[in-house]
């Protein structure tokens, strides 16, 4: 696997970009938001809690970086139409779009496929694949409209290789790498799209302490402490790279 954890970016590297991150509230989308603002670029913050994503709003722009957008939207939810209208309302604003961090998911509970309740099941692939499907088709125009733009898809160390109880988030995560690599494959010829996956790692996140309730937080890495990759995939010097994945930090 790749990882870039050590990569050290230009202060301007993402200047006069557009991207859009899903899970903007918190956790890792919140740093990476922060993190993509502070290297210039205007930020697009998706989420479904609007309070969230003003506190994300504020800290940006307290920081000094662009303005950025907010556009609430709850993933379970939404409906083909719903990201039908948001893309026209990205294109209106801002006339194009340079990348996008598919960074929201779902963890769901930690039990034996025997027992998974289904519900749990499809409300997983709704966020963690169905969402990231159909929020790509809505916006792929206005990436192919920049001369070098990124998709970012977030996989999982259980999504390239299965665990017992990990059920639907693992499963999900594979589905996730798949269209990662379908898309890559798709557009390496015929667009300036590159597309990657990141698996973030063990860091210190609400999803990553349910699923790991007795677990020290201290001991893992905070978001903020792995956005190297992040910043790389995003940015200009990953433009020859697509259809792998990477490592947010370095794997034990």
């Amino acid at each position: 696997m790749n990882c870039m954890f050590d990569y050290s970016p230009a202060k301007n590297l993402l200047e006069n970009k557009t991207i859009l991150v899903t899970g903007a509230g918190d956790g890792i989308g919140r740093a990476a938001a922060k993190s993509f603002a502070s290297h210039g670029a205007t930020v697009i913050l998706l989420g479904r809690t609007t309070e969230k994503l003003e506190q994300v709003y504020d800290e940006i722009e307290s920081e000094g970086g662009p303005q950025p957008a907010i556009y609430p939207l709850n993933l379970e939810g939404a409906v083909a139409k719903d990201y039908d209208d948001m893309a026209a309302a990205l294109e209106k604003e801002f006339g194009k779009l340079d990348g996008l961090l598919h960074n929201a998911g779902v963890l769901g509970p930690i039990t034996p496929i025997a027992h998974y309740d289904p519900e749990h099941w499809f409300r997983a692939m709704q966020v963690n694949v169905n969402a990231e499907f159909l929020l790509t088709q809505s916006v792929i125009s206005l990436l192919e409209d920049v001369n070098d733009a990124s998709i970012i898809f977030t996989s999982s160390s259980v999504g390239r290789k299965g665990r017992a109880h990990w059920g639907a988030y693992a499963v999900s995560k594979f589905a996730t790498e798949g269209l990662m690599q379908v898309l890559a494959d798709e557009l390496e010829n015929t667009s300036n799209i590159r597309v990657n996956s990141i698996n973030p790692g063990a860091t210190r996140t609400n999803m990553r302490a349910a699923a790991y309730p007795a677990e020290n937080p201290a001991t893992l890495r905070k978001p903020e402490d792995i956005m190297g990759t992040y910043l790389y995939l995003m940015g200009a010097d990953s433009i020859s790279s697509t259809g792998q994945q990477f490592d947010a930090q370095p794997m034990a």
